[in-house]
């Protein structure tokens, strides 16, 4: 899906692995060690990613009440109690949120992002079961048809593709362009 920012995430929000045009949308997972690609650790302490949201607020605390749905599911997991605990200690919204017990699974969402080269762009979450691993699921961002996201979201992944040549940034799967 070239076309289609997408993205597997697992049921901690883990970005497990990623296409080019979600690294143009969102941030350069590649760039990131294993342990940074979590949207809701990004969505909380990365500003550039934050500052991606048109309504920080609503698409954090969206942020919160799945990851306490995963807390609920798996209340074991040390990968989701070291989460919230950092979380916790670094961000006094996502403390004050934790503390409101709000629950909510994956589900379709419309957010509107500020992005930096495009400006404002208005986009579909699309969230699709794995079947063959049901842990994870494919997230897919897209614009309805003939609309200006959707020729924003066209130009921006042309002017990655221009600017990913041009500076020799690495692929999403790490290797050399050039």
């Amino acid at each position: 899906m070239p076309d289609i920012p997408a993205m597997v995430l697992n049921r901690r929000q883990d970005v497990l692995a990623w296409n080019s045009a979600a690294v143009a949308l969102l941030t350069d997972f590649g760039a990131l060690t294993a342990g940074e690609r979590n949207l809701i650790r990004l969505t909380f302490l990365d500003g550039a990613y934050r500052s991606l949201y048109a309504d920080w607020e609503r698409s954090a605390r969206e942020c919160v009440a799945v990851l306490r749905m995963e807390a609920g599911r798996n209340p074991g997991d040390p990968r989701v109690t070291a989460l919230v605990g950092e979380l916790c200690v670094q961000d006094p919204d996502f403390r004050a949120w934790w503390g409101s017990h709000q629950v909510r699974g994956p589900r379709q969402l419309t957010k509107t992002y500020r992005h930096p080269v495009v400006g404002a762009l208005t986009l579909d979450v699309q969230q699709l079961s794995v079947d063959t691993q049901p842990d994870q699921h494919l997230v897919a961002y897209t614009a309805p048809p003939g609309s200006p996201a959707q020729e924003a979201l066209r130009f921006l992944l042309q002017w990655s593709a221009h600017s990913t040549d041009q500076d020799g940034a690495r692929a999403a799967d790490g290797t050399d362009r050039h």
